[in-house]
């Protein structure tokens, strides 16, 4: 969601958007969770908990416009989850499966509609407050810079009908706001299972002109596992300025990050079930180092009445080193990628009166992404280096435009066309030979879209929509590395959705839906190997259903429930896998669900309860060494509310210790499955300060 400023009629004192926000947020909170979009069912989207509002008639053209499977949730939501990282604050969105690696700074990941979170396809675009957070290889590592106490909500857009996003929004975007403006104050000290040690802090100062938040975080525990132990820090700054008439905003955001943790390892089946806390003498020295940083401008202002410009500017840099060994038969490797990312987002948008139309808007953007990598490895013995394995040394750029229009003919129907391309280049250079090799010449990346929604009734609206996305290789499977000479093409994604969002009654709102994707040719990354090369699937195609409901029948009680069916198979196999036609792609469960209530026993106590889940999946896309991974988990929680600036709170994770694992198959490596056990049941305590 870009930033946008409150439009003057809407402010009862110049520059004070963000306290109007504020205060339309909170009158918000006693309402049912469907009314908190102001454009109710004449969209896709539907909300979990409070979020600010903002008008709809400035700045850039909002996620409920894609009019797809858009879920917001709220900061009230995420800010009490008993989370060590905020990938794992997903559990609570619908069809958005988790994979959890469990080592270290890799500690897991997010992905959807039938992609895994493997790293082989990583098909979710990451912004923090719209700024790109991906790495090289499409991973999310930037969201580690994220704490939940300074998350304002999270919007997650599933499909391919968005047109704002190019790179790595293959099947979707998830975009994290944090919090800008108003005057808080708000401290969260955790202490609970495993020697975890967590203290957050935010602070939110605004005045006639001015808006300052700053936060910092700091988090250390001694993990579920043996030789698990962990050490992390983020801090930031938010400076925006708005003038007495109101004419622009112009802001400023500064990150930092640091973390460190040690890597259990993965297991054999049979210690992961007789011993799952315990790791392997040959991991004792397996460790990693994060360091990140973020600096982005953002100008948003109105340049007529009726049209708005938004732009950003950032730079990103990513250092992360890695001491990993798989297997006993392995050597240990050291992995250390080093990024430079810089660009800049502008976004153009005009909403005219048109006598014979209900509404219109039309909205241009152009965007470019620059990226200057490293990516070297080594073979190591307790982290010594013996010799190096990689050097890789490439620039990846993206430059990008999209226009859209917002076209209701009436107050029942809403069509939305829109047109994307992209173009791509860069070089690379092996250090270790010397050779420097091209790009593959990609073309224009054509990405035709097309959405509708028809709300003939107040309690329903039916949407449906088609959108073109796309796929490149990532680090060194991007360029003309021989064997192969030839420039290959971008795999293309097709996907298409429809579906039904209804309240029928004021204390239920839902949105049932069937979605299908389908690519070209895609490429999987192939995690282990020396080089970075990639494999060729083939044309794979991904389908699935979605239930989503949300119950809130009195002010007392708010109950949620959501499961998705998804399947993925591999219709016309490539060249890596020739005889993998017919098979399921790896790591995709067929079910994800995640249910849960919040009920208010008192005006001081109040409890909650949820279960997340999903089914096993395939560890290869031969499907041939067995299905693992599936787990239902139940979580408890319970607050008291000492009065209204303080309250301490418990939770409960994984309340019946039940056994659970992430499991891989390395075909480079071990030959076998690699087990990494989940966490036991941990119990934390919370204290929260607020005024």
């Amino acid at each position: 969601m870009a930033l946008q400023r409150t439009p003057k009629k809407a402010q009862p004192c110049r520059a004070r958007s963000f306290n109007t926000r504020l205060l339309v947020s909170g009158a918000l909170a006693a309402l049912p969770a469907a009314h908190a979009l102001a454009d109710g069912n004449k969209d896709s989207t539907l909300t979990l908990g409070t979020v600010s509002v903002t008008s709809a008639q400035t700045g850039p053209l909002s996620s409920s416009s894609v009019l797809s499977s858009v879920d917001v949730m709220g900061g009230d939501v995420v800010e009490k989850m008993p989370v060590t990282y905020s990938w794992e604050l997903f559990s609570r969105v619908p069809g958005v499966e988790l994979t959890e690696f469990n080592q270290g700074t890799t500690s897991g990941k997010i992905s959807f509609r039938g992609f895994n979170g493997e790293g082989e396809v990583n098909a979710v675009k990451l912004l923090i407050d719209g700024i790109p957070g991906n790495s090289n290889d499409g991973n999310m590592p930037f969201m580690d810079m994220v704490f939940p106490l300074d998350i304002d909500n999270i919007e997650v857009v599933r499909g391919t009908s968005d047109p704002r996003y190019g790179l790595n929004n293959i099947a979707g975007n998830v975009n994290i706001n944090t919090r800008i403006g108003g005057d808080y104050t708000k401290a969260r000290v955790r202490y609970g299972s495993y020697g975890t040690r967590e203290t957050q802090l935010a602070k939110g100062i605004e005045t006639a002109n001015w808006t300052q938040n700053y936060f910092l975080a700091y988090q250390k525990s001694d993990g579920y596992r043996d030789h698990a132990d962990q050490d992390r820090v983020s801090v930031a700054g938010k400076w925006f300025y708005t003038p007495d008439d109101d004419a622009y905003r112009i802001g400023l955001i500064l990150r930092h990050y640091e973390g460190q943790a040690d890597e259990p390892g993965y297991l054999t089946g049979a210690n992961a079930h007789r011993h799952p806390s315990m790791t392997n003498r040959y991991n004792d020295s397996d460790q990693g180092t994060r360091r990140m940083n973020s600096a982005s401008l953002h100008l948003d202002t109105d340049v007529a009445e009726d049209v708005s410009l938004s732009t950003k500017a950032y730079l990103n840099t990513f250092d992360d080193r890695r001491w990993t060994r798989y297997w006993s038969s392995t050597t240990q490797q050291e992995r250390h990628a080093y990024e430079t990312q810089y660009g800049a987002m502008a976004t153009l948008t005009w909403r005219p009166q048109v006598s014979w139309l209900h509404a219109l808007a039309l909205e241009g953007g152009l965007d470019t992404q620059r990226q200057q990598n490293v990516s070297a490895r080594y073979s190591t013995v307790e982290r010594v280096r013996t010799a190096q394995t990689r050097d890789q040394h490439f620039n990846f750029n993206t430059v990008g435009g999209y226009v859209q229009a917002v076209i209701e003919p009436t107050d029942t129907l809403k069509i939305i066309p829109a047109y994307r391309v992209d173009k791509l280049s860069g070089d690379y250079t092996d250090e270790l030979t010397g050779l420097n090799y091209s790009m593959n010449d990609y073309g224009l990346i054509k990405q035709p879209k097309l959405s509708v929604v028809y709300s003939p009734w107040a309690v329903t609206s039916l949407y449906a929509n088609w959108g073109r996305s796309f796929q490149v290789g990532t680090g060194s499977s991007s360029y003309k590395v021989p064997p192969q000479t030839d420039d290959l093409a971008p795999s293309i994604n097709d996907g298409w959705e429809t579906g039904v969002k209804f309240t029928p009654v004021s204390w239920l709102d839902g949105r049932i839906a069937y979605w299908q994707q389908e690519a070209s040719g895609e490429v999987s990354r192939r995690l282990n190997d020396p080089t970075g090369a990639s494999d060729n699937i083939g044309k794979t195609r991904r389908w699935g259903y979605d239930l989503q409901l949300n119950l809130h029948p009195d002010e007392r009680l708010d109950a949620w429930l959501a499961y998705s069916w998804q399947y993925s198979t591999i219709l016309k196999a490539g060249s890596t896998y020739p005889d993998s036609a017919g098979n399921e792609i790896d790591h995709v469960p067929h079910h994800i669900y995640n249910a849960g209530a919040r009920y208010q026993l008192t005006p001081k106590w109040s409890v909650s309860g949820w279960v997340n889940g999903q089914s096993d999946y395939y560890l290869e896309d031969d499907n041939t060494e067995g299905k693992f991974g599936g787990y239902a988990l139940l979580n408890l929680g319970a607050t008291y509310k000492i009065n209204e600036h303080l309250s301490v709170d418990v939770q409960v994770k994984n309340l019946a210790n039940r056994y659970y694992e992430y499991v891989w198959y390395d075909p480079d490596g071990a030959q076998a499955p690699l087990h990494s056990p989940g966490d036991g049941r941990a119990v934390y305590i919370g204290v929260s300060l607020e005024f």
